[in-house]
């Protein structure tokens, strides 16, 4: 999920960590993306996963946290925090995309498709973008021509 990323950087939301949260909690959230942008996803979710629990409403640490899940391809996760984004932020685009990816990689394509339109639609100078709608609306074309198969 690298491609489109924040590359380690603070949300595009410019939320502060910092405030009424402990110094701890920052200092887990800056090591949890140095660890992603290095390619240790899997021990990046793992202190992610600790700020979210003292943090469960940073947008900045939960989209961490969820392209940690999705690199570690746990997509359920993932779509779990990118929705719990969602939900706060309709207009950010880079969690419909996120969304959209997780929810394709555990097969509900049709959800999928309407986060992509979405983030296509806010983003559409992102071809990253446009690529993965374009990839999933052939998922569900296929799978409308194939005979006996179950549709989503």
């Amino acid at each position: 999920m690298s491609e489109g990323s924040t590359g380690g950087k603070d949300s595009r939301s410019g939320e502060k960590l910092g405030g009424s949260e402990s110094h701890d909690t920052y200092a887990l959230y800056r090591r949890g993306l140095d660890l992603l942008g290095s390619g240790s996803a899997a021990a990046a979710a793992q202190l992610l996963e600790r700020a979210a629990v003292v943090e469960p409403d940073s947008r900045s640490i939960l989209e961490a946290l969820a392209r940690a899940q999705f690199d570690t391809r746990h997509y359920e996760a993932a779509a779990g925090s990118f929705r719990r984004i969602v939900e706060a932020s309709p207009s950010d685009d880079y969690a419909q995309f996120g969304l959209g990816l997780a929810l394709a990689r555990i097969g509900d394509h049709s959800a999928a498709a309407e986060h992509l339109a979405l983030a296509a639609a806010m983003r559409p100078d992102l071809r990253h973008y446009t690529d993965a709608l374009r990839s999933v609306r052939a998922t569900l074309r296929a799978r409308d021509l194939a005979p006996g198969e179950e549709k989503d």
